[in-house]
């Protein structure tokens, strides 16, 4: 049987960072070998917070989206927005796709804000009106942390240390 978790379980994966091995075919000075990887670097997911400031940012430019995914879950090595512009369009795709993975994401970066804008709204909204949370609290969490609990919510179920 599963055991039911805690909210600290649920918010303790906002802060965890993931180390995602970089494939050389990516990199315009790596070994020609595409099979074997060039380095890592260090990716956090993104928080509900950090997709309402992107999409926010970026508006009606998609290009801008997906290097502003990247500038804010890259830990290591941090790069500035300009820095992130400037790496390859085929490296900043496979950045994205790994951003997306980790957030818990299942879309595309097309979809990103229009399934973000009103439904992400919602839950939140409901997320605090259920579980007594601040609209800041909520923003924390990451998108596979939201629909975590509205599915436990779907259920009826109720995650410890929580009312």
């Amino acid at each position: 049987m599963n055991h039911v978790l805690t909210a600290a379980d649920l918010l303790a994966g906002a802060g965890r960072t993931h180390r995602i091995e970089v494939p050389a075919a990516l990199l315009p000075d790596a070994d020609a070998n595409a099979n074997a990887a060039a380095g890592t670097v260090d990716l956090r997911p993104l928080t509900v917070r950090d997709v309402q400031r992107i999409t926010a940012a970026a508006k009606e430019q998609k290009v801008l989206t997906s290097v502003l995914m990247v500038q804010q879950a890259l830990v290591e090595p941090a790069l500035t927005v300009d820095q992130v512009s400037a790496l390859p369009a085929g490296l900043v795709r496979f950045l994205v796709g790994e951003v997306n993975r980790i957030s818990g994401l299942a879309m595309g970066e097309d979809d990103l804000e229009a399934t973000v804008r009103a439904p992400l709204a919602r839950a939140c909204f409901t997320l605090s009106r259920e579980f007594g949370w601040t609209p800041e609290e909520c923003a924390g969490l990451t998108l596979g942390q939201v629909l975590l609990y509205l599915e436990m919510l779907g259920r009826g179920e109720t995650p410890e240390g929580l009312p």
